[in-house]
């Protein structure tokens, strides 16, 4: 799991411009996500936060989605 967050973040984030509208962005969400509830949870709550990962829907969170607890 952490082999293809980095892959993205290497090959993949560079080319690309940044348009993740959450603080902390998708990236640094997944490898959180990940470290504090293992990889089955943290593949969870990191598919929904790309399925969530919009201009509108961060603005009704407050552009402020941290990973929970």
């Amino acid at each position: 799991m952490y082999g293809a967050v980095r892959h993205y973040r290497v090959a993949v984030s560079p080319r690309r411009p940044a348009c993740c509208p959450y603080t902390p962005s998708c990236s640094t969400f997944a490898v959180k996500a990940l470290h504090r509830h293992g990889a089955l949870r943290g593949a969870l709550l990191t598919l929904g936060r790309l399925l969530r990962c919009r201009p509108g829907a961060a603005r009704r969170r407050g552009f402020h989605d941290p990973v929970p607890r």
